[in-house]
């Protein structure tokens, strides 16, 4: 079997990125963090998230994120399953953050997508279903 651990982002600043995930998972916390040298450039790095799953943070990130309305290539978004959506809503909205655009809500499923200080597109589901072919919006043909 293979999953998924981690993922490594470069961001800008460390502590608007924490305020954001914090804010969307209270259970996680900081694992380790450091600072190191990176083709010349120092950064601080911090590994956010529970004993099997977390996010990697670097700090220092120089430009912009790709624009996410583009087919330019890059990370288009990556998604969380939540137990329950309207609570991460709830969350976040009071930390100061919208959403960005509602999701392909249905009968088996609600998700909606914020962006994170970086410009990272963070989509959060819940499904109301455990069979696959009604959790995902497949079209059968």
């Amino acid at each position: 079997m293979i999953k998924l651990e981690h993922l490594n982002l470069i961001v800008k600043y460390m502590d608007s990125t924490l305020h954001f995930y914090q804010a969307a998972f209270p259970h996680w916390r900081i694992r380790g963090e450091g600072e190191g040298e990176w083709y010349g450039i120092m950064r601080r790095w911090l590994h956010f998230g529970d004993d099997h799953n977390y996010l990697t943070f670097n700090d220092n990130g120089l430009g912009v994120n790709r624009n996410l309305q583009s087919n330019n290539m890059g990370l288009a978004h990556f998604a969380f399953v939540a137990d329950n959506i309207d609570a991460v809503v709830g969350r976040l909205k009071d930390a100061g953050y919208t959403v960005e655009k509602a999701g392909a809500n249905g009968r088996f499923r609600k998700n909606c997508y914020f962006i994170d200080p970086n410009g990272y597109e963070v989509e959060f589901v819940e499904y109301l279903s455990d069979l696959p072919a009604e959790r995902n919006l497949y079209e059968v043909n």
